[in-house]
């Protein structure tokens, strides 16, 4: 099974320990991963920012990167989410050029959902011995279908629960609400600063009032969000992308 790593912009700045956890995981799990060394940002700010029309060159990039694996990988749900719906090349550039980034949408995989749904992991050699609280990503939840949304009548399920589930030691804390924004939102903690703060102050205070000692999720963007607001209270508690833990080790 070939497939491509796909790292977003920000974990190839600011979290690269979460890239090469991801790439450990897949290994470990029998995955050949090859990383094309040219990709660069996949366009998605632009497009959260009202400015697709833009992301032609991005979509471009990207296309040439990725096509031809059998799969592609990303540890960031709002990234995969965006080359999933919005990775188009226009008919006019060719038949070929559509057809090739159509391929290329639906090889992608956000890192639960690929361990999940394609390898069907039952068991994992990791430990954690902490108390962990799961952040639901909007966008993985409401646009990759991660997990169930509380408001909609159904069968429970969450595919970094099952996963998180499988890690020896760790203790899952239950949340008041599970489903909560962390008020990220991409260029939204820009332009409504003071609104996306007091949504971040607000998710983490219910995971701080439940005990947790790390906080997780399966984007780094959010962790990110709130990691910031648990250094400015100089707070003991740590955020870990889930790759780390799931690849964790005693």
């Amino acid at each position: 099974m070939r497939v491509a790593l796909f790292i977003p912009c920000y974990v190839d700045q600011f979290y690269p320990q979460v890239g090469i956890a991801t790439l450990e995981l897949l290994e470990k799990l029998g995955c050949t991963v090859f990383y094309p060394p040219n990709q660069t940002c996949c366009g998605q700010p632009m497009a959260n920012s009202g400015f697709e029309h833009l992301t032609k060159d991005c979509n471009r990039l990207f296309t040439e990167n990725f096509l031809g694996y059998d799969y592609i990988v990303g540890p960031s749900g709002s990234c995969v989410l965006h080359i999933k719906e919005h990775l188009h090349l226009d008919k006019l550039e060719g038949y070929a050029a559509a057809s090739a980034a159509a391929e290329v949408r639906s090889r992608v995989y956000e890192l639960t959902e690929f361990l999940t749904d394609i390898l069907k992991v039952e068991t994992l050699e990791a430990s954690f011995p902490h108390k962990v609280g799961l952040h639901q990503s909007c966008h993985g939840q409401r646009g990759l279908k991660l997990s169930q949304m509380t408001e909609v009548v159904g069968p429970a399920f969450s595919k970094p629960v099952k996963l998180l589930k499988m890690v020896k030691g760790i203790e899952l804390i239950d949340l008041a609400r599970q489903d909560e924004c962390c008020g990220f939102g991409g260029t939204f903690c820009v332009a409504e600063e003071a609104v996306s703060v007091k949504m971040g102050k607000d998710r983490v205070a219910d995971h701080l009032h439940h005990g947790a000692e790390f906080i997780t999720g399966a984007d780094m963007s959010c962790l990110m969000h709130m990691e910031g607001i648990l250094h400015r209270q100089k707070s003991g508690v740590q955020v870990r992308h889930i790759a780390e833990i799931l690849n964790s080790r005693l």
